[in-house]
């Protein structure tokens, strides 16, 4: 997948869709794609394409499809951030071929999209994606909803980005050969567009930290800001690549003074 900051920028929450069955090709492409998705904590997604009339889906968000996109992963340490790399990374490939996707986490009803996925019982199915062709004008339930949470709207880069420690915010000038990677992670998705992630530059290494916002409920099996950070990693990780910077990721708290919660880094070798 080349070109991956056009895909990043270009990229939006699509809800509605112009009607169109996807073409088989293009269904073929996804389904190939999904196969070779890794993420860096090595744990699997395992990708299913579902009909809604056949499952007896619902998403009341979405408009003009029938196709959606699941993912299931073990219940283990790290999965939903793993998740969220992962089903980013599919997001992102769909976006190359022109087919819109949204993030759905709780505007469906998760009982039937999850029997659907024939979960075993130490799987969790975090979120899941309309497919389809995105329709010329958005519905006016669309708009309103994205005009709700400020969905073209990110934070300043200074208020989430920091030099060497959280007392000294980085600014664009001074973020050097890091500048495009954490310009895409102040650009990824996030429920409710709260924007999570804070992230601290030291010498050659970027450390990922999870700011939680108030109100966002989380369980055992599922945390949906973790999912936000593992969609930040993802943005990074690709960018940094593509841009020919030799890193690798690793979970090394480096023990900066911070309520916010280390996640993990990539360093640069």
């Amino acid at each position: 997948m080349n070109n991956i900051t056009e895909h990043i920028r270009n990229r939006r929450s699509v809800r509605t869709y112009d009607g169109r069955e996807l073409d088989k090709n293009d269904i073929e492409k996804l389904t190939i794609f999904a196969q070779t998705i890794e993420n860096p904590f090595k744990i699997p997604v395992d990708f299913k394409f579902m009909n809604a009339k056949e499952y007896g889906l619902n998403c009341p968000v979405t408009v003009g499809t029938d196709l959606y996109v699941g993912g299931k992963i073990k219940c283990t340490e790290n999965a939903s951030v793993a998740f969220g790399y992962s089903f980013e990374m599919f997001v992102l490939y769909a976006q190359s071929m022109g087919i819109g996707t949204v993030w759905l986490g709780g505007t469906m009803n998760r009982s039937a999209y999850e029997e659907a996925m024939e979960l075993d019982t130490d799987e969790i199915m975090p979120c899941a994606s309309a497919l389809g062709y995105p329709a010329k004008k958005m519905s006016l339930r669309e708009s309103m909803m994205r005009k709700g949470v400020k969905a073209d709207e990110r934070l300043p880069f200074e208020e989430i980005f920091f030099e060497g420690s959280f007392d000294k915010p980085l600014s664009k000038e001074n973020a050097g050969k890091w500048l495009d990677a954490l310009e895409m992670v102040r650009l990824a998705p996030s429920a409710v567009n709260k924007q999570p992630w804070r992230v601290v530059v030291c010498d050659n290494a970027v450390h990922f930290y999870l700011k939680r916002s108030k109100g966002f409920a989380r369980t055992e099996k599922l945390d949906m800001q973790m999912i936000d950070i593992g969609i930040a990693l993802c943005h990074f990780d690709l960018t940094a690549k593509e841009n020919n910077l030799n890193i690798v990721f690793e979970q090394n708290d480096p023990k900066l003074e911070s309520d916010a919660e280390y996640i993990a880094s990539f360093r640069l070798v």
